[in-house]
């Protein structure tokens, strides 16, 4: 088994992992975010890809999603954890949470979200019923569970386009729509990772209550940077926990 970790805003990098090597991978879609670190972090094997680069430059909706995940499948990864950033948008999502959700209803626009659109002998259908891989939810799960972690179980990710974060308005909508957290980086990568065939989960740190959830006030950027933190430390617990 091969593990590949795709950090979010918060984890441009994994403190604690043993770097054996970082490779360059040269795609048919263009460059990744950045280099893969191979290396091992408390007995496993991991290959690590920060999404926005690892001086965090590359914002949301200008992600090579398709190299990335692309870079991944080319070095033998079959698992992903992808760890994201995400806003709560009821009382189980509050900040400095860890959810491991089962759904996405996507929201951005103009993303390339297939690598199936181009010299086609037949258009190309995956299933994505259900979006996450129940097989590595689950060892995220007992992972958080063996870390102490209460870790929320379930929840439907609203991907949005970003950068800029959404208004009052937009979250009523989505909560409307049964959104529980709301992040910029969860869709077209949930759906590549289908088409490659990639084991893939994501593991959301709640950094903020989405807008007009929380107190009325407007976010905060300090106060999110300090739920990042708290969050990001439980995730590398989390890691350290799988068997």
């Amino acid at each position: 088994m091969s593990v590949g970790i795709i950090g979010g805003t918060g984890l441009t990098s994994l403190e604690g992992l043993e770097i054996t090597r970082r490779e360059v991978v040269r795609t048919p879609f263009g460059e990744p975010s950045a280099p893969l670190i191979h290396g091992t972090f408390r007995g496993h094997n991991i290959t690590f890809l920060a999404r926005h680069g690892h001086s965090h430059n590359i914002p949301p909706h200008q992600v090579n999603y398709r190299a990335n995940i692309w870079a991944l499948r080319h070095v033998g990864v079959d698992r992903v954890i992808a760890v994201a950033a995400v806003g709560g948008l009821g009382e189980a999502y509050a900040p400095r949470r860890i959810a491991i959700p089962d759904q996405i209803i996507d929201y951005t626009h103009s993303r390339i979200s297939t690598f199936h659109d181009q010299d086609l002998e037949h258009v190309t259908h995956i299933d994505f019923t259900y979006p996450y891989d129940a097989t590595v939810r689950e060892w995220l799960l007992c992972a958080a569970r063996d870390a102490g972690i209460d870790a929320v179980d379930g929840g439907t990710y609203g991907a949005t386009q970003g950068p800029r974060l959404e208004t009052a308005a937009e979250i009523r909508r989505m909560r409307q729509d049964g959104c529980d957290l709301v992040g910029m980086t969860g869709m077209p990568e949930a759906a590549l990772a289908r088409e490659a065939e990639l084991r893939y989960a994501h593991c959301a740190v709640v950094a903020n209550w989405a807008a007009g959830m929380g107190d009325g006030e407007e976010l905060s950027m300090d106060e999110i940077r300090e739920h990042l933190i708290h969050g990001m430390e439980a995730v590398r617990k989390m890691i350290a926990s799988l068997s």
